[in-house]
């Protein structure tokens, strides 16, 4: 409590009568507190684009965040900043995400972010590209549900957040064929986990954003030989007429993951700039 006898935790759940604008503010810049204090959180991903926001808020809103990626170079640069761990981990690997909870013990925030775009049609679309796709963007959030879920159980508190897609059971798009059923899949399996396990206090949504301005995305324009051509493509199908940021999207997971969403569960939240209307 401050001096001015403000209880601190501005946007957590109120009691009492309803904070006035004057006092709103007071907490704003009063209190020191963040909407993740005291939670302690997982994220995959984490070097780069939506899954190093994601990461870089959780930790500026009071979490102690856990960061993992496969590129472990890029993950370094996430070092000595406040509130970030970083872990080494191939979210295939499914005995590396047995140790990585082993170690880490009860977390009450996870953060399934890793995924790959593969481009093609069904006809271009071999077996392996198949059994790959599906075990970067839907086993491996299976294995890390699977691995840290129990600990959360314990404590009947829980927040897991998986991110899917605007391309998905909501809308098809060209040349997206496997990676839009593997981010259908996220999305059916975060409603079933949040069915199954909402009397365990726990909450699983999901998150599906249109295009976002990402590395990832950088690359791929880059790939297709003609870089100005491919960002016409995909500013095209963007009604909102511009891209997302990572930022955007990191806001939707920090409020899926804080006491604010305590009545959300089994939801999908699209950030895509009206792609999906």
């Amino acid at each position: 409590m401050c001096g001015s006898g403000c209880p601190g935790g501005w946007l957590r759940p109120h009691i009492g009568p309803v904070p006035t604008r004057r006092t709103t503010l007071h907490l704003r810049l009063c209190c020191d507190m963040g909407r993740l204090d005291g939670k302690v959180a997982v994220t995959t991903a984490a070097a780069q684009g939506i899954g190093r926001a994601t990461t870089e808020t959780f930790a500026r809103e009071g979490a102690r965040v856990i960061a993992t990626d496969i590129n472990y170079e890029k993950l370094k640069e996430l070092e000595g900043v406040p509130g970030i761990e970083i872990r080494k981990l191939d979210v295939t690997d499914n005995e590396a995400i047995k140790a990585l909870a082993a170690e880490i013990g009860h977390i009450d925030i996870l953060f399934n972010c890793a995924g790959f775009v593969f481009h093609g049609t069904i006809l271009e679309t071999a077996e392996k590209d198949f059994d790959f796709v599906m075990n970067v963007n839907v086993k491996s959030m299976f294995n890390m549900i699977k691995a840290f879920l129990p600990k959360m159980m314990e404590k009947k508190s829980g927040s897991i957040v998986n991110m899917a897609s605007i391309v998905s059971s909501i809308k098809g798009t060209v040349n997206r064929c496997i990676y839009g059923t593997s981010k259908a899949a996220v999305i059916g399996m975060t409603k079933s986990v949040a069915c199954d396990f909402i009397k365990d206090g726990i909450r699983c949504n999901s998150i599906t954003p249109g295009t976002i301005d990402t590395p990832s995305l950088r690359q791929r324009m880059a790939a297709s030989g003609d870089e100005e051509k491919s960002l016409k493509f995909f500013l095209s199908r963007q009604p909102s007429g511009r891209l997302g940021t990572a930022q955007e999207v990191a806001n939707i997971a920090l409020f899926l993951a804080s006491d604010e969403a305590s009545f959300v569960t089994g939801a999908e939240y699209r950030v895509d700039g009206g792609w999906g209307i």
